[in-house]
C-alpha cells in the first residue's frame, strides 16, 4: 500500500530528528584533571569495598546528575563477588554518600598492565601501529600487517562522557575487530548488572554489546569493565579459522582475559560477529581499534604468534 504524502513527510522528519539527535555534541573528558574540575560528582565514580569487607558497590554516572549504584555481596566482580544478585539503584549523589558510610574507595589495576612485549614479539608498540601520536593510539589505528593465530596484549582507557546514557552506543564506543570480522566491543558499561532487567535503568542496547563481549554473539562471562579513565587490559588468544582451498575446515577460536580474569573460554566462532559476519572469513588480516567517534587510547599492544 502507498503511503501518505503526509505520513512520508513525519517519517522523515522523525527520522532526521533521530539523527540530529544522534550527533547532537557533548562534553567527553579524557583525563581525571579535567573530569574533576567540570563534573563536580566525578570523584563519586569508581568502587568501593566495604571495611568489614563483606560488601562492594560500582558507582557510575548517569545525565542530570544521578549515580547508577550496583552493590554486590562479598566483593567485587572478579574479586570476591559470591555471583549473587546485584541490586541496582538509581541515587542523587547526598544519598549515595549516605550509602558509602564504612565503605573505602579503591582502584584496581590489572595484574597485566605494563606488562612488556617479550622477544619473540611480531608486532610492538608503535612501530607496528597506524594512528599513534606521543605514545597513544587513538581508535582508528591498525596493525600495519597481517596476523594468522596470536596472542595479543592491548591496554585501554575509556573516556568520561556523563551526559551520553549508559548503555548508549555512543558512550566511548570502540571495538577490537580481528580481521574485519570478529569484534571485542569496548565501551563504557561500568556498574551495568549483564542480567539486562536487572538494571535499574532502561537499556538501550544488548547486554551483547556492553564492554567484553563477543558483538552480538556472547556476553562476557564476567563483567570485569573498570570506571572511565582508568586504564585496562585484553589479553586475547586467537586461533584463526582454517581453509582447505575455500572450504572452512576449522573455525576461528578465541579466549580473553579482561584485567586479567578469564572472560571467554576457547570460544569457538562459526561466523563473524555483528556486521562481521556478513564477510567473508579469512585466515590471516589485520586487527582494527574502531573508530566511532570516541576519543578511546590504546597503548603497549603486542602480539606474539600462536602455533
Amino acid at each position: 500500500m502507498q503511503k501518505s504524502l503526509a505520513a512520508c513527510i513525519a517519517l522523515g522528519l522523525s527520522l532526521s530528528s533521530f539523527a540530529a539527535s544522534k550527533l547532537t555534541p557533548v562534553p567527553v573528558y579524557t583525563d581525571v584533571k579535567s573530569a574533576t574540575e567540570a563534573v563536580a560528582d566525578f570523584p563519586l565514580v569508581g568502587e568501593y569495598i566495604s571495611k568489614d569487607g563483606k560488601a562492594a558497590i560500582q558507582v557510575n554516572m548517569l545525565p542530570e546528575s544521578t549515580l547508577l549504584v550496583a552493590q554486590y555481596a562479598a566483593g567485587l566482580p572478579g574479586d570476591g563477588w559470591d555471583g549473587s544478585a546485584i541490586i541496582s539503584s538509581i541515587k542523587r549523589p547526598e544519598e549515595l554518600k549516605a550509602i558509602l558510610t564504612g565503605f573505602q574507595k579503591i582502584e584496581r589495576t590489572s595484574p597485566s598492565l605494563g606488562k612488556p612485549a617479550p622477544q619473540d614479539a611480531i608486532l610492538v608498540f608503535p612501530d607496528d601501529f597506524t594512528n599513534v601520536k606521543n605514545g597513544i593510539m587513538m581508535a582508528g589505528g591498525q596493525t600495519t600487517r597481517d596476523l594468522g593465530s596470536f596472542h595479543m596484549h592491548i591496554e585501554f582507557m575509556l573516556p568520561f562522557k556523563p551526559d551520553r546514557y549508559l548503555t548508549s552506543q555512543d558512550r566511548g564506543n570502540s571495538g577490537i575487530y580481528i580481521f574485519n570480522n570478529y569484534e571485542i566491543q569496548v565501551i563504557d558499561s561500568f556498574a551495568l548488572d549483564l542480567a539486562s532487567e536487572n538494571n535499574a535503568i532502561e537499556t538501550q542496547s544488548l547486554n551483547t554489546q556492553w564492554c567484553g563481549a563477543l558483538y552480538r554473539t556472547k556476553t562476557p562471562d564476567v563483567h570485569m569493565v573498570f570506571p572511565p579513565l582508568q586504564w585496562q587490559t585484553y589479553d586475547i588468544d586467537f586461533t584463526a579459522p582454517e581453509f582447505d582451498g575455500n572450504k572452512k575446515v576449522k573455525p576461528a577460536r578465541i579466549s580473553v582475559w579482561h584485567n586479567g580474569i578469564l572472560i571467554h573460554d576457547d570460544v569457538e566462532l562459526q561466523k563473524g560477529t555483528g556486521n562481521g559476519a556478513k564477510k567473508p572469513q579469512l585466515a590471516q588480516g589485520t586487527v582494527f581499534f574502531q573508530n566511532h567517534g570516541n576519543p578511546v587510547m590504546f597503548r603497549n599492544i603486542w602480539a606474539t604468534e600462536r602455533k
